[in-house]
Protein backbone atom coordinates (compact mmCIF):
# COMPACT_ATOMS: atom_id res chain seq x y z
CA UNK A 1 0.00 0.00 0.00
CA UNK A 2 3.07 2.21 -0.22
CA UNK A 3 2.10 3.65 -3.61
CA UNK A 4 -1.48 4.22 -2.43
CA UNK A 5 -0.25 6.21 0.56
CA UNK A 6 2.17 8.18 -1.60
CA UNK A 7 -0.72 9.27 -3.85
CA UNK A 8 -2.81 10.13 -0.81
CA UNK A 9 -0.01 12.39 0.48
CA UNK A 10 0.71 13.96 -2.92
CA UNK A 11 0.10 17.74 -2.85
CA UNK A 12 -1.46 17.71 -6.29
CA UNK A 13 -3.83 14.91 -5.27
CA UNK A 14 -4.84 16.94 -2.19
CA UNK A 15 -5.43 19.92 -4.46
CA UNK A 16 -7.89 17.91 -6.55
CA UNK A 17 -9.65 16.69 -3.41
CA UNK A 18 -10.09 20.33 -2.45
CA UNK A 19 -11.39 21.15 -5.93
CA UNK A 20 -14.03 18.42 -5.56
CA UNK A 21 -14.96 19.65 -2.08
CA UNK A 22 -15.29 23.26 -3.25
CA UNK A 23 -17.30 22.28 -6.33
CA UNK A 24 -19.73 20.37 -4.12
CA UNK A 25 -20.22 23.02 -1.45
CA UNK A 26 -23.95 23.18 -0.86
CA UNK A 27 -24.61 19.97 -2.79
CA UNK A 28 -27.45 18.05 -1.12
CA UNK A 29 -26.70 14.76 -2.85
CA UNK A 30 -23.81 12.33 -2.41
CA UNK A 31 -20.37 13.88 -2.45
CA UNK A 32 -17.10 12.77 -3.98
CA UNK A 33 -14.39 13.09 -1.38
CA UNK A 34 -11.98 10.90 0.50
CA UNK A 35 -14.67 9.28 2.67
CA UNK A 36 -16.48 8.07 -0.46
CA UNK A 37 -13.24 6.89 -2.05
CA UNK A 38 -12.32 4.83 1.01
CA UNK A 39 -15.84 3.40 1.27
CA UNK A 40 -15.59 2.24 -2.34
CA UNK A 41 -12.13 0.76 -1.73
CA UNK A 42 -13.18 -1.19 1.35
CA UNK A 43 -16.39 -2.51 -0.20
CA UNK A 44 -14.57 -3.53 -3.40
CA UNK A 45 -11.90 -5.29 -1.31
CA UNK A 46 -14.55 -7.24 0.63
CA UNK A 47 -16.35 -8.28 -2.56
CA UNK A 48 -13.02 -9.21 -4.14
CA UNK A 49 -12.18 -11.44 -1.17
CA UNK A 50 -15.63 -13.00 -0.80
CA UNK A 51 -15.87 -13.81 -4.50
CA UNK A 52 -12.19 -14.75 -4.79
CA UNK A 53 -11.70 -12.44 -7.76
CA UNK A 54 -7.98 -12.18 -7.08
CA UNK A 55 -7.32 -8.48 -7.61
CA UNK A 56 -4.44 -7.00 -5.59
CA UNK A 57 -5.47 -4.85 -2.64
CA UNK A 58 -3.34 -1.89 -3.67
CA UNK A 59 -4.82 -1.86 -7.19
CA UNK A 60 -8.36 -1.81 -5.77
CA UNK A 61 -7.52 0.94 -3.29
CA UNK A 62 -5.70 3.11 -5.84
CA UNK A 63 -8.56 2.75 -8.32
CA UNK A 64 -11.06 3.80 -5.66
CA UNK A 65 -8.84 6.69 -4.59
CA UNK A 66 -8.75 8.01 -8.17
CA UNK A 67 -12.11 7.00 -9.67
CA UNK A 68 -13.88 10.33 -8.97
CA UNK A 69 -10.91 12.67 -8.50
CA UNK A 70 -11.95 14.64 -11.60
CA UNK A 71 -15.55 15.19 -10.52
CA UNK A 72 -14.96 18.95 -10.25
CA UNK A 73 -14.23 19.01 -13.99
CA UNK A 74 -17.67 17.61 -14.70
CA UNK A 75 -19.23 20.50 -12.79
CA UNK A 76 -16.94 23.18 -14.20
CA UNK A 77 -16.34 22.01 -17.78
CA UNK A 78 -19.03 19.36 -18.40
CA UNK A 79 -16.35 16.73 -18.97
CA UNK A 80 -17.62 13.26 -17.98
CA UNK A 81 -15.95 12.70 -14.63
CA UNK A 82 -14.72 9.20 -15.40
CA UNK A 83 -12.73 10.61 -18.34
CA UNK A 84 -11.49 13.59 -16.34
CA UNK A 85 -10.53 11.30 -13.46
CA UNK A 86 -8.58 8.98 -15.76
CA UNK A 87 -6.74 11.92 -17.32
CA UNK A 88 -5.71 13.14 -13.85
CA UNK A 89 -4.97 9.64 -12.54
CA UNK A 90 -2.33 8.80 -15.15
CA UNK A 91 0.24 11.20 -13.75
CA UNK A 92 -0.10 9.71 -10.24
CA UNK A 93 0.34 6.21 -11.63
CA UNK A 94 3.44 7.28 -13.54
CA UNK A 95 4.93 9.00 -10.49
CA UNK A 96 4.48 5.84 -8.44
CA UNK A 97 5.89 3.50 -11.11
CA UNK A 98 2.79 1.42 -11.74
CA UNK A 99 3.45 -1.04 -14.53
CA UNK A 100 1.63 -0.62 -17.85
CA UNK A 101 -0.51 -3.66 -16.95
CA UNK A 102 -1.43 -2.21 -13.54
CA UNK A 103 -2.18 1.19 -15.08
CA UNK A 104 -4.35 -0.40 -17.74
CA UNK A 105 -6.37 -2.29 -15.13
CA UNK A 106 -6.79 0.84 -13.00
CA UNK A 107 -7.81 2.76 -16.12
CA UNK A 108 -10.48 0.20 -16.96
CA UNK A 109 -11.78 0.46 -13.40
CA UNK A 110 -11.97 4.25 -13.50
CA UNK A 111 -13.43 4.51 -17.00
CA UNK A 112 -15.98 1.75 -16.44
CA UNK A 113 -17.13 2.58 -12.92
CA UNK A 114 -20.35 4.23 -14.16
CA UNK A 115 -21.40 1.43 -16.49
CA UNK A 116 -23.64 -1.26 -15.07
CA UNK A 117 -22.64 -3.55 -17.93
CA UNK A 118 -18.91 -3.18 -17.26
CA UNK A 119 -16.80 -6.30 -17.29
CA UNK A 120 -14.66 -7.83 -14.56
CA UNK A 121 -12.59 -5.25 -12.67
CA UNK A 122 -14.67 -2.24 -13.77
CA UNK A 123 -17.79 -4.11 -12.69
CA UNK A 124 -16.27 -4.64 -9.25
CA UNK A 125 -15.63 -0.89 -8.90
CA UNK A 126 -19.11 -0.11 -10.26
CA UNK A 127 -20.74 -2.36 -7.67
CA UNK A 128 -18.69 -0.96 -4.79
CA UNK A 129 -19.37 2.61 -5.92
CA UNK A 130 -23.13 2.04 -5.86
CA UNK A 131 -23.11 0.02 -2.63
CA UNK A 132 -21.17 2.78 -0.86
CA UNK A 133 -24.16 5.12 -0.87
CA UNK A 134 -26.34 5.10 2.29
CA UNK A 135 -29.59 6.15 0.59
CA UNK A 136 -31.66 5.10 3.60
CA UNK A 137 -30.18 7.99 5.64
CA UNK A 138 -30.07 10.58 2.88
CA UNK A 139 -32.06 13.75 3.46
CA UNK A 140 -32.25 14.31 -0.30
CA UNK A 141 -33.40 10.78 -1.23
CA UNK A 142 -36.76 11.98 -2.56
CA UNK A 143 -35.08 14.51 -4.85
CA UNK A 144 -32.38 12.12 -6.06
CA UNK A 145 -32.68 11.01 -9.68
CA UNK A 146 -31.40 7.49 -8.99
CA UNK A 147 -33.84 4.80 -9.98
CA UNK A 148 -35.62 3.70 -6.78
CA UNK A 149 -34.56 0.11 -7.55
CA UNK A 150 -30.90 1.15 -7.32
CA UNK A 151 -31.13 3.07 -4.04
CA UNK A 152 -29.47 1.35 -1.12
CA UNK A 153 -32.01 0.61 1.57
CA UNK A 154 -29.71 -1.72 3.52
CA UNK A 155 -26.05 -2.21 4.37
CA UNK A 156 -24.43 -5.23 2.73
CA UNK A 157 -20.74 -4.55 3.35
Amino acid sequence: MERFNAILQDKEYRYYLDRNRNAETGRIFCRHGLEHFLDVARIAWIINMEEQQGYPKEIIYVTALLHDIGKFMQYEQQIPHEKASWDLARKFLERQDFTPEESSLIGRGILGHREQESARFAELIYRADKLSRPCFTCEAAEECNWDPQKKNRSIYY
